[in-house]
């Protein structure tokens, strides 16, 4: 064997040997990891599917029930109306939001001075939004003698218990969830600078007018990026929790007015000792969830427009 084949071998077999010691390497660190995946994460997933086959109230052991939790939440009314108060949020609020982070992203994109700061003000409802500090303050704002009151005083208008109201409840509640705009603000910030600029040149050389191009350039190649905002923005709002559960002491009132699918399953789970019960509710909310992805990954294929 010449000398160049044997350093060659060499080579090789040491290759191999610091490849070994890598890979032990990598398993170490990662075996926190995986630790962490099953203890926290898939155990108890799997523990929740089992236990919504149970009765089970926290003290004694769970006895299995089969279906009956499940076939339970048809004649369950306050169920049905959590299911209510959760779409009427989730079909009102998430559009409105995104809106409003579109109609701020394009503010923000013509160029202004001061565009980081104002960015990150704009951002930073986002990070407080679902905080207990802000439902306590959206409370004390929207209360019978809040600022909203105050200001309406000032000119005049005799204002009422916003949150004590059941017909306004629901409506400060969205209206928090509007106010986190930030993030999507952000992603179609980003979004709208990566759309070519020759695009509006040449349809502002053919004459189309901003409105035009607002229609025929930047939604067409938003879309994806709406598509995105939507989707999370929707499994985001699904899951909300703290706001009703400060603003309304826990309850969902007044009358249930903002009892959230959530809140409801806490309640049940925690409130009832009903835990068997409370985990079926939440394996529906996953496959109400889920129904709602896929619808939209359904319905994206006529509206979101790839350019490729």
């Amino acid at each position: 064997m010449s000398a160049l084949g044997e350093l060659q071998r060499l080579r090789g077999g040491g290759g191999a040997a610091a490849r070994k010691r890598d890979n032990k390497a990598a398993a170490v660190f990662l075996l926190p990891w995986f630790v962490g995946l099953f203890v926290i994460t898939v155990g108890p997933i799997a523990a929740s599917f089992a236990l919504g086959f149970t009765d089970y109230n926290l003290i004694q052991a769970p006895s299995f029930s089969g279906l009956d939790n499940f076939t339970r939440m048809l004649s369950d009314s306050r169920l049905h109306a959590s299911l209510g108060v959760t779409f009427r949020y989730v079909g009102i609020s998430v559009p409105l939001q995104l809106a409003c982070a579109l109609a701020l992203a394009l503010l923000l994109d013509r160029g202004l001075r001061g565009l980081a700061f104002y960015r990150s003000m704009f951002y930073l409802p986002s990070l407080l939004g679902s905080s207990v500090a802000i439902a306590v303050l959206w409370r004390q704002i929207f209360g019978a003698d809040g600022l909203i009151n105050q200001v309406l005083s000032m000119v005049g208008i005799e204002g009422r218990g916003w949150i004590s109201d059941p017909s306004t409840a629901l409506s400060t509640l969205i209206v928090l969830n509007v106010w986190t705009f930030g993030a999507p603000m952000v992603i179609f910030l980003a979004g709208l600078r990566q759309i070519p600029r020759m695009y509006y040149e040449a349809a502002a050389t053919d004459g189309a007018g901003r409105w035009t191009q607002f229609w025929r350039i930047t939604l067409p190649l938003l879309s994806p990026i709406i598509f995105f905002n939507l989707v999370l923005q929707v499994i985001h709002a699904f899951q909300s929790f703290t706001q009703a559960f400060v603003v309304s002491g826990g309850s969902g009132g007044p009358s249930d007015s903002t009892l959230f699918y959530t809140l409801y399953l806490y309640q049940r789970g925690f409130n009832n000792f009903d835990m068997g019960y409370a985990s079926a509710l939440a394996w529906l909310l996953l496959v109400i969830i889920a129904g709602f992805t896929v619808l939209n990954f359904w319905a994206a294929k006529y509206w979101v427009f790839y350019d490729d």
